[in-house]
């Protein structure tokens, strides 16, 4: 306790205000975490001896600083002002991406506008993206942080036009379509009509395996209805490839761009999120939203480190993770609307820390990244928060919100529904922090036998980030905050933070599975080439769909979601040429 006044009192708190002063503070406490004022001196040497100034610089810089890849790391520049320059191969890149920001615009417009429709002349008012990985975690976090939101603009900001999200989302969906299982095609596509649904298909490359396969089977969807023609009137393109985007049937003119420095699981601020946010919620507000990140990425780079809240937040989750050998942190917003942030970041973080060598590819030996799990409040705390009190020692990270986005008081109630929430928002820190003694317990006559079942330890570290509402401003903070805090991590770690080659084994072996099923179903091939444990679950698996007569090797549908008379298969993708048993299998040329 006496460590925790001393740290509230010199150093564990610290409030983000933009520099005119005009927005309300972000405010971080982290007093609870296991450091003294000693150890931040510490940390901030050890950043100092990483060159993490230089190497922040030289990300915003353009600086190719993912050496695997030979490639800069500039999602910072989506967010930069037009004036801004970044000089990528002597080009500054800030035009093109203002340039694709108008294009998102003026598409957006058309369609909410109703100056673009359907090739039956209706409205389109539902999306469904199309995309796996960043192009799917991220605009689905922004999304869900933003469908609730009434807040107007602030009175700082009264020249800015703007309709709150919720308001400007009326008599719109948007949904999401990620996973190959055709389970998750079938609850994408529940319940909408053809003729109003736009899809917008993200891919870089137009070659990443699951989402090709999800936007054939969408695009089949609206064929059978609709015709092949319109395609072009109901898909769009996020993408690289035009000639892939133009042979797939969509109209090329409705391709939008982004660029190898962009990595996927940092491209919501590119045409990957801000395309379909856009659609949804406006485009003035996915303004605000680059507004707010760009405020964050500022703060990032120019603020001291003892002053700037992703670099605290970055060495006190390093400090934690290698120095204290905790292998896991829970993100724990307290805010519904923040339900899809905590698997975003998950992979924010585990994907670009989660490594085993430095940047010059020499084995670690040391402890670096963190498992990301985490659940909103007070859900989690019905969930896992057993472990976290009186189990493993797992750092937290806290989020709350000072203004809800739903205002709800019940007369007969002491306190509002948001209120109640945030109350376990300030007790659950206290609780990890301080814990509960023996000697406590028994002043409160508990019986001895349960008192060591009762007991808690206490001295388990968190933080705590209050927001003063969740806005399109606020999320775009809240966004480049944690972005800017893995690439801390990363740096101090020495680790390319910006590839991801641990993903690229499994894909390549689950080409030779998709051969062998093929062949084994069309052929009737014996499974060959596998050890033994995987040869007899391929058997079993084979001899259950066997079993299920399912219409193997054709495509099909259920009839609730395509109006085919007796739903049969519609056409034969399965057709191989006799000598394609010794063909090399097509590199993946994607990583999402």
């Amino acid at each position: 306790e006496e460590r925790c006044a001393a740290m509230i009192k010199t150093c564990g708190t610290r409030e983000f205000m933009d520099t005119d002063g005009m927005e309300p503070a972000i405010v971080l406490d982290y007093s609870r975490q296991n450091v003294t004022g000693e150890t931040m001196e510490l940390l901030f040497k050890l950043a100092e001896k990483a060159q993490l100034k230089e190497k922040i610089e030289a990300m915003f810089s353009g600086d190719k600083i993912n050496v695997t890849e030979d490639r800069a790391v500039l999602h910072t520049a989506l967010r930069a002002p037009a004036d801004a320059e970044v000089m990528v191969d002597g080009r500054d890149v800030v035009p093109d991406v203002h340039e694709v920001l108008g294009k998102i615009k003026d598409f957006s417009d058309r369609v909410r506008s109703g100056d673009f429709r359907g090739s039956t002349g209706r409205e389109l008012k539902d999306v469904v993206v199309v995309g796996i990985g960043g192009s799917y975690l991220g605009p689905l976090f922004v999304h869900q942080a933003l469908k609730n939101g009434t807040h107007r603009m602030p009175q700082s900001r009264p020249d800015l036009p703007y309709m709150a999200p919720k308001l400007a989302s009326v008599g719109r969906t948007l949904h999401f379509l990620a996973n190959v299982d055709p389970v998750d095609v079938a609850e994408a596509l529940d319940g909408l009509d053809q003729e109003t649904t736009l899809v917008v298909v993200v891919s870089k490359t137009f070659t990443t395996a699951e989402t090709m396969l999800n936007a054939r089977t969408v695009r089949t969807w609206i064929t059978s209805r609709l015709g092949e023609q319109a395609v072009a009137s109901h898909m769009v393109a996020v993408s690289t490839n035009l000639k892939l985007v133009s042979e797939f049937g969509i109209d090329v003119n409705n391709t939008f761009a982004f660029w190898d420095w962009v990595g996927g699981r940092y491209s919501v601020s590119s045409a990957v999120g801000l395309l379909p946010l856009s659609l949804q919620y406006g485009f003035d507000n996915m303004e605000r939203f680059l507004e707010g990140a760009h405020s964050m990425d500022e703060h990032f780079r120019s603020a001291p480190f003892e002053d700037n809240l992703p670099v605290l937040m970055g060495l006190l989750s390093l400090y934690n993770a290698t120095f204290k050998g905790c292998a896991a942190r829970a993100i724990l917003p307290y805010c519904q609307a923040l339900a899809k942030f905590a698997p975003h970041i998950q992979q924010v973080n585990m994907e670009s820390n989660g490594k085993g060598v430095d940047i010059n590819g020499k084995s670690l030996d040391y402890a670096v990244s963190e498992i990301d799990f985490g659940e909103p409040g007070t859900n989690g705390q019905h969930s896992f928060y057993q472990l976290i009190h009186q189990g493993r020692v797992i750092p937290c990270d806290f989020i709350g919100v000072i203004k809800s986005q739903q205002s709800v008081y019940l007369a007969s109630e002491i306190v509002s529904n948001h209120d109640e929430l945030m109350s376990n928002f300030f007790a659950q820190a206290d609780a990890l922090a301080y814990g509960k003694t023996a000697d406590e317990l028994r002043a409160e006559n508990v019986p001895d036998y349960l008192i060591p079942h009762k007991t808690f330890t206490g001295n388990r570290p968190s933080l705590s980030l209050l927001l003063p509402a969740l806005d399109p401003y606020t999320v775009g903070q809240l966004l480049s905050l944690y972005e800017n805090r893995v690439a801390v991590q990363g740096f101090v770690w020495g680790l390319n933070s910006f590839d991801q080659w641990g993903v690229e084994l499994g894909k390549v072996l689950a080409a030779r599975v998709r051969t062998q099923l093929n062949r084994s179903r069309t052929k009737m091939k014996p499974i060959s080439g596998f050890n033994y444990s995987t040869t007899r679950l391929l058997q079993k698996y084979l001899e259950g769909k066997h079993q299920l007569i399912y219409p193997e090797p054709h495509d099909v549908f259920p009839c609730t979601l395509l109006d085919t008379e007796g739903c049969l298969p519609l056409y034969n993708t399965y057709e191989e040429d006799d000598d394609a048993e010794d063909a090399p299998e097509d590199p993946l040329e994607e990583v999402d």
